[in-house]
């Protein structure tokens, strides 16, 4: 007689009812109902989108906690408060509660910085980083504001003073502080630089700015002189990430901009609009990434000598000694935001890669603007595996963008929600969209990456014809051409300006009233905050002492008959007039 082992019996009997209670326990993850055609947005096959909500007000940056509940930062929400949570309530995925927070002073419009750690609630003025602590299941933290980092300089508001947070595993938060400058310049006389003008040598804007300082997090109330440089040469960073596979931090850097308005003789205007690069970096200790000396050409793979410093688009010189970046994007791009993507709802090639956010262009002209997507790129065993990839498009909601107002919406900020989706921020409108994966991971491969290829040539993603797409083909008036030579860049050249940044010039009393008063601002510049059409813009406009009495008498002449606006000439002599009291 067999002799049985019945425990064993039992539970090979019962084994397929415990799985069954189990995954009836355990179901796996259902997701939300994706929106027809995907929004407008193109996507590998696989993917959907939702809205998780339409128009909050302009978002920068954004985070998601564990519970799902979505925090973003706002530009420009005073008297609402300058954070927004978002919670969906009922599970269709689209926030039903949305209430605004944050009393505090948000001076400037480069405000940015969103991020939860260690059970706290980060967020960034253009100055000061802030916290709070988070309350399981309480929407709105009602614990105390804590300034953990001021920017104490007595520089003001500039171009490149946003305030990213970044964690690693050790205890320390880094925070860039960026140039004022373009290519560390006269800041006295323009921070963009004036044509022909040489950079400083040494560049003592590198002693407190150009560069990531690195703080322990062990008190509050610190300011720059509490952290260490981490690393130089870095112009200015809005995307910024810690990368926990490889414990490295990691960057998208903002380029230099202006090559041919500064160098004519040097730079084509179809290469000051594709370059210099922007480069993803691998942050070292100690690194020297090259600026203001240097810069990183994508179209060559290498570094070269700035011409402030000497270059001329093919000198390497000093630049031989500096850092390279892993990858280089094409210029002016914006990069915005930089996720390490470590979820496992979307197919397995994605997991420990790098998503980033290009809020796109606004100074390629007389070329079509570009970027306006979110760019994939793949990473294994911590390092980059593959070219980078279009992973978002449409954002835009066309592809041809002349002026950056063309774009419906700008991709700003990225976020991964606790079940693997990846969240989207718009810093037009506020738009938030959510996007997951439907399909089989299994079976994801080259087929359903095949269309995505192709968003490569895209006029908004592709590098434009020198020739055939130049906007200023033929004979332009000459106010005009100073125009789109030194104004276009910022203020675009329909004169829309970008929302939030640059105001517009149209039917604006800034324009069409009191000429002494625009003279002034083209040779004194403007700095601080204005109203322009019931707008709030607080940015810098450089002086532009340089050009002519006639050039422009040339350009006001044409903003002021142009655009909408029907006002009086300015003649070179009310130029001279304006100028010589400044002289004085």
């Amino acid at each position: 007689m067999k002799s049985y082992n019945l425990p064993l019996i039992k539970i090979l009997i019962f084994f397929p009812l415990f799985c069954y209670i189990l995954y009836s326990c355990n179901p796996p993850p259902k997701f939300p109902p994706t929106s027809p055609n995907n929004n407008g947005l193109i996507l590998p096959d696989g993917f959907g989108v939702l809205v998780v909500a339409d128009s909050i007000g302009k978002a920068r940056h954004l985070a998601v906690n564990d519970n799902g509940d979505i925090y973003v930062k706002l530009r420009y929400a005073k008297g609402t408060g300058s954070n927004v949570a978002l919670r969906d309530t009922t599970g269709d995925g689209k926030a039903d509660i949305i209430t605004y927070f944050g009393d505090y002073n948000d001076e400037g419009s480069l405000a940015n910085g969103m991020r939860i750690h260690d059970g706290y609630l980060y967020y960034s003025a253009a100055r000061v980083v802030y916290r709070n602590k988070l309350v399981p299941g309480q929407l709105i933290p009602d614990s105390p504001m804590e300034v953990v980092l001021t920017d104490d300089h007595e520089h003001g508001i500039h171009w490149h003073i946003t305030k990213p947070v970044s964690f690693d595993n050790e205890g320390y938060m880094y925070v860039p502080f960026g140039s004022p400058s373009n290519a560390c310049q006269d800041m006295a006389n323009k921070p963009g630089g004036i044509p022909g003008s040489t950079g400083i040598d040494p560049c003592p804007e590198l002693i407190e700015h150009g560069g990531v300082w690195r703080f322990k997090m062990d008190k509050l109330n610190m300011t720059q002189k509490d952290g260490e440089l981490y690393a130089t040469g870095i112009r200015s960073v809005v995307a910024m990430d810690f990368n926990h596979e490889d414990k490295n931090l990691y960057l998208v850097m903002h380029g230099r901009d202006n090559l041919h308005l500064l160098y004519p003789e040097k730079y084509s205007q179809w290469e000051s609009a594709v370059l210099p690069s922007e480069e993803f970096i691998r942050v070292e200790e100690g690194g020297d990434y090259g600026w203001p000396y240097c810069y990183y050409d994508q179209i060559k793979g290498k570094k070269v000598l700035a011409p402030e410093y000497g270059g001329d688009g093919e000198i390497i010189g000093r630049c031989a000694d500096m850092e390279d970046p892993v990858m280089g994007f094409p210029g002016h791009w914006a990069p915005n935001d930089l996720l390490f993507y470590t979820g496992d709802q979307f197919p397995d090639r994605y997991k420990n890669g790098a998503f980033i956010a290009f809020h796109g262009s606004t100074n390629r002209s007389p070329y079509q603007q570009s970027g306006y997507f979110v760019a994939f790129v793949p990473f294994v065993n911590g390092q980059v595996s593959g070219d980078w990839e279009v992973f978002a498009n449409g954002f835009a909601g066309k592809e041809l963008i002349i002026n950056t107002n063309d774009a419906d919406f700008r991709p700003m900020g990225l976020a991964q929600g606790p079940d693997g989706s990846l969240y989207v921020s718009d810093s037009r409108v506020g738009k938030i969209w959510r996007i997951l994966y439907k399909g089989d991971k299994t079976t994801f491969g080259e087929a359903e990456l095949a269309k995505m290829k192709g968003q490569k040539l895209v006029a908004n993603i592709r590098n434009p014809h020198p020739e055939e797409d130049n906007l200023d083909k033929g004979q332009l008036p000459e106010g005009k051409k100073v125009y789109n030579t030194y104004c276009s860049p910022c203020h675009q050249r329909d004169g829309n300006g970008a929302k939030g940044r640059i105001p517009e010039l149209r039917n604006t009393d800034w324009v069409t009233g009191d000429k002494s008063r625009l003279i002034n601002i083209v040779l004194n510049g403007l700095e601080g905050e204005i109203e322009v059409n019931g707008e709030l813009y607080d940015n810098i406009m450089p002086a532009h002492q340089f050009l002519t009495d006639k050039q422009i008498s040339q350009v006001l002449t044409f903003i002021r008959k142009n655009f909408e606006n029907n006002a009086s000439s300015v003649s070179k002599e009310d130029v001279a007039k304006i100028r010589a009291k400044i002289l004085k």
